[in-house]
């Protein structure tokens, strides 16, 4: 027993003194470990393409978010220009048929501002 805890004792001295003599990083280190430098790296460039695209992803919805809105503006803008125009035309249709001897500006109202 007392065995065990001298090997794990002289093994963790013999692994701090490989650290700060450099030994740890040498081409044996690399050459035991190189399936998990291969895998930490493979995963290193899994983590940074996975963000790369996320971020594509974010900005394209907020292009599109943006898109969206305008389309939407556009099309109340259109409906309201289509709307005034039919009541106008149904103003003028319904005048005509009633023979009121009334006809419709062709010029815009004008607003009165009082002071």
């Amino acid at each position: 027993m007392n065995d065990k805890k001298n090997t794990a004792a002289t093994t963790s001295k013999k692994a701090s003194r490989d650290f700060l003599q450099g030994r740890m990083l040498s081409l044996e280190f690399f050459k035991r470990n190189w399936v998990y430098a291969v895998f930490i790296v493979a995963m290193a460039l899994a983590y940074i393409g996975n963000k790369f695209a996320c971020q594509r992803s974010i900005q394209e919805l907020l292009s599109l978010k943006t898109d969206l809105a305008n389309a939407q503006t556009d099309l109340v803008n259109a409906s309201a220009q289509y709307n005034s125009m039919i009541r106008e035309s149904e103003m003028v249709k319904l005048m005509n048929q009633r023979n009121l001897g009334l006809t419709a500006p062709l010029d815009p109202p004008y607003e009165l501002k009082s002071k």
